[in-house]
């Protein structure tokens, strides 16, 4: 039995396979490793383990694989500094199981690329990249965070609609209608960009809001569009991408993927997915042989006579291949 965990600062996704059923999937709150007390690390990694467990899935785990931000290993080193309060608790629920710690960043090279070369970039509130050999990150042009990067990011794009916001260069009637929407002023803006406890997170909350507007204003048209060619210009350009697809992987790509891909067309960038999420991409690289989702899903099709998008959608919504099916069952019993 595998179990797959892919941790962010707000959310975790979380993923059981064994070899007699498709994958169960499970989302929990965020695991801040840099942030979180090992009591807090305990206690959110033991809710999640509960919830696996009442489906009768924690029976004999044989490897976890724990991907998060920042999650770097140095040398040699088995356990990075950062997951070693988290390695205590997995050790105790887990002892005989072999246990893997990795970045985001290779969650997501291993959930576009698979096991072949290729480019990898993280799209969400921040960003990132990577160079992917078929096993490891061979290069990374660094970020820089939203402050120094974060080019093509939600973040990136609050902070740029931000500024202009406080300098008064953003247009009416956009301007008035932010102004009433979140009513906001300019020692409110400074005291959670630069006091607050996640300036990024504030940032790219203004990003949907933002992007509602894209195709009514020629302002914040020319403000999203702008954020995207720098990913292009700053980031991909670096890498081979004559030679290579990138995949995107991200809330924040996905969402907008229709005009990611609009600008990206100048740079002749050649994309081998464009996904909101790795988990999916992860449980195909870890398990190997035939896909546990594909699995899943035709049994959902074979067990209810739907069709595969709504299988799909059914064992995403329910979590588990067993509970997508007594929904469904329940659902035409009553029907």
């Amino acid at each position: 039995m595998v179990l797959i965990i892919e941790s962010g600062a707000t959310k975790t996704d979380w993923c059981v396979v064994d070899g007699s059923t498709g994958p169960v999937f499970v989302k929990t709150g965020g695991i801040n490793l840099a942030t979180m007390s090992e009591a807090a690390v305990e206690t959110a990694v033991n809710q999640a383990l509960e919830v696996l467990g009442t489906k009768g899935l924690l029976g004999k785990v044989d490897d976890v694989h724990f991907y998060a931000a920042g999650m770097v290993s140095a040398g040699d080193e088995k356990v990075p500094a950062l997951a070693q309060r988290l390695d205590k608790v997995f050790k105790s629920i887990f002892p005989e199981a072999d246990i893997e710690y990795a970045s985001d960043l290779l969650a997501a090279a291993r959930s576009v690329c698979g096991h072949d070369p290729g480019i990898a970039a993280i799209l969400g509130t921040g960003s990132n990249s990577c160079q992917f050999d078929g096993e490891k990150v061979i290069r990374n042009v660094r970020s820089g965070g939203f402050i120094l990067g974060d080019e093509g990011g939600g973040a990136r794009l609050g902070k740029l609609f931000m500024s202009d916001f406080i300098k008064g260069l953003v247009p009416e009637p956009v301007a008035g209608e932010f102004g009433r929407d979140f009513k906001v002023d300019y020692m409110t803006v400074v005291e959670n960009v630069y006091k607050g406890g996640s300036p990024a997170g504030y940032l790219g909350s203004f990003a949907s809001w933002i992007m509602a507007r894209y195709s009514s204003s020629g302002y914040v048209k020319s403000l999203v569009d702008s954020n995207f060619r720098d990913f292009f210009e700053r980031v991909a350009r670096q890498y081979d991408i004559e030679r290579y697809p990138i995949g995107i992987v991200g809330g924040f790509g996905f969402a907008y993927r229709n005009i990611l891909l609009k600008v990206s067309e100048p740079y002749g960038v050649r994309f081998s997915a464009i996904i909101p999420s790795p988990i999916e991409g992860l449980v195909r690289y870890h398990c190997g042989g035939e896909d546990p989702v594909e699995k899943g899903t035709r049994m959902i099709m074979d067990a209810t006579g739907i069709d595969y998008e709504q299988a799909r959608s059914l064992l995403y919504s329910y979590g588990s291949v067993r509970r997508a099916i007594a929904s469904r069952q329940s659902e035409s019993s009553i029907a």
